[in-house]
């Protein structure tokens, strides 16, 4: 089983290389469910990856619903491009439409792009698959647009919750493509994971750090958060990750 870690800065991706991750999504505002990186960041992650880790970034133009304009899609199309140029292995993608069901012709745009750069890009259907009505139906999609894989937390907040759906997606999937667990995943759940006979695991490992002293001025945030608290990747959490795969 392999694991991948989401990571929002190049350091993040020279850590989960140095702590045996297999593969990192790069992304930016984790808080926020996940944004595009920049193209700066891109190539910062790839150098700092050295070819010891998979770069696959987010694709995502806003944060909110997966339902998207002609303009957004636009959009990330041209990021898609950019970034495989850049060298990413693979782009992490998702759409929906209104009913509940995968945009078949909105993948088939983004998959596209990243094809039209790479006839080698992987593709990664991202958490938009638990927003479905019919997982094994979107299963059926995406493996007939050629997804490499799929990440899910099995429908439910989190990977426990939702262990039996994944092993139910997995049974369906039959190898036509990966299925990687993710989502509200503690370390307490990749052995019940890895014994369900998933492909990967996926996890921020992040840990806040915050350079507050005594009571910072608000900087616009609505709930009243921390001013200067910032998500980075923990070394702890993915060595104890890839510990507990490796038994």
């Amino acid at each position: 089983m392999l694991l991948e870690i989401a990571v929002t800065s190049s350091s993040g991706v020279a850590i989960a290389a140095q702590e045996g991750a297999h593969r990192v999504e790069l992304t930016t505002a984790l808080e926020l469910g996940g944004l595009t990186p920049s193209q700066g960041l891109m190539e910062a992650g790839m150098e700092a990856a050295g070819g010891a880790v998979e770069v696959h970034p987010l694709i995502r133009c806003r944060p909110g619903d997966f339902l998207y304009s002609a303009e957004e899609l636009g959009l990330m199309e041209r990021e898609i491009r950019t970034l495989i140029s850049q060298g990413a292995t693979g782009v992490v993608v998702g759409a929906l439409t209104a009913d509940g069901e995968i945009d078949r012709e909105a993948l088939l745009r983004l998959s596209a792009a990243a094809r039209d750069v790479s006839d080698r890009a992987e593709l990664t259907l991202h958490r938009a698959i638990d927003q479905v009505r019919d997982a094994e139906s979107a299963l059926d999609t995406v493996i007939g647009l050629g997804f490499t894989r799929v990440l899910s937390s099995g429908q439910r907040p989190t990977v426990a919750a939702g262990l039996r759906q994944l092993e139910s997606m997995r049974r369906h999937a039959q190898g036509r493509i990966q299925i990687m667990a993710g989502g509200g995943l503690s370390l307490e759940d990749i052995p019940a994971v890895q014994a369900a006979g998933l492909d990967a695991v996926h996890l921020s490992a992040k840990k806040v750090i915050s350079t507050a002293q005594g009571e910072a001025v608000s900087l616009g945030a609505a709930d009243g958060a921390d001013p200067t608290a910032y998500l980075v990747t923990d070394a702890d959490v993915v060595r104890a990750a890839r510990q507990a795969i490796d038994g």
